[in-house]
């Protein structure tokens, strides 16, 4: 049992395992027409949510409400965090109220601190430094599609940001080969590396960074790709654009990977910047697989966090 999941290595290897299982058979659930027992009557979920969202907000939305629980939405003008609110009020008022706290903030210190001062638990739902539910909707995606984990080479082409990251970690916890293209100066955090390759020693598995987009889809069983520029860096766009243009993953790039090679992209895409749009809408695309899979892996999150069998 944990108390919080700020990153994926707050989860053992067993104990995420056990996770995207509960997450499959919510999923088979609920696609044969099945509706879960409303385990989560009277419970509240609080978004709290410093940037916009689409997948995450809907998803965790869906997820309270097929649960029998409610998801209130809270954004930036609504609490102005560190602000008008202090964070750790934020934290201590929001545990008197509901049973718990899924935070989308610019920095990762922010939902530290919520998670420091906070009495539920308390869920990233994107930082600047991770994304954990988005790593986990990508490994039940690869799940699904290759029906093993271990043994797969996922290559990551792009900026080195929060996605990358707990693609990184979660990948390296888990088996996979890991390999990251990106250019120098936006290479992962060195502790972060750091820390994925103590994971790969425990673990097996494998963690590649290079320069060379080629080298990392060499073979790849999935080739992934991210926007070149994040919520919080529109005013580097124009600059980034240069750095990541032979970053790309087009159809060039791709015919270097497997033939069967899934691809994938956390959305939203920049059709022609990132990806072109004959490989995102491609027959070898999985990236709505991986939108709706955030609502699965985060009902199943709930789940365990809040200690509901079901």
């Amino acid at each position: 049992m944990f108390d919080h999941y700020l990153s994926v290595t707050d989860l053992s290897r067993p104990a995420t395992e056990a996770l995207l299982k509960r997450s499959q058979d919510l999923k088979h659930e609920w696609h044969r027409g099945g509706h879960p027992a409303p385990v989560l009557q009277g419970k509240t979920l609080a978004l709290v949510f410093e940037k916009p969202s689409l997948r995450t907000r809907v998803a965790f939305e869906a997820g309270m409400t097929q649960l029998g629980g409610y998801g209130s939405y809270l954004s930036a003008n609504d609490i102005d965090m560190g602000g008008r609110e202090s964070v750790p009020d934020v934290a201590r008022n929001l545990s008197r109220w509901v049973q718990a706290i899924a935070a989308r903030v610019f920095k990762h210190a922010t939902v530290e601190e919520l998670a420091r001062y906070a009495t539920v638990p308390v869920i990233n739902a994107l930082s600047d430094y991770e994304h954990p539910c988005q790593a986990l909707a990508d490994a039940l995606t690869i799940l699904e599609h290759r029906g093993t984990l271990e043994g797969i080479h996922l290559a990551y082409v792009g900026d080195g940001n929060n996605v990358c990251h707990s693609l990184m970690l979660l990948g390296s916890l888990l088996g996979i080969h890991i390999r990251v293209a990106c250019p120098a100066e936006h290479r992962p955090h060195p502790d972060l590396a750091a820390r994925a390759e103590r994971l790969v020693a425990e673990h097996g598995g494998s963690l590649r960074i290079t320069t060379v987009p080629a080298e990392a889809v060499e073979g790849a069983d999935a080739v992934y790709t991210d926007v070149w520029a994040s919520m919080g860096q529109e005013h580097e766009a124009s600059r980034r654009r240069l750095i990541f243009q032979s970053y790309q993953v087009n159809a060039a790039l791709l015919a270097r990977a497997r033939p069967d090679a899934l691809v994938m992209h956390c959305l939203p895409a920049h059709r022609g910047e990132e990806i072109t749009a004959d490989v995102l809408e491609g027959p070898q695309s999985v990236v709505f697989d991986q939108a709706e899979n955030r609502l699965h892996v985060q009902k199943a999150l709930l789940l365990t966090l809040l200690n509901v069998s079901q």
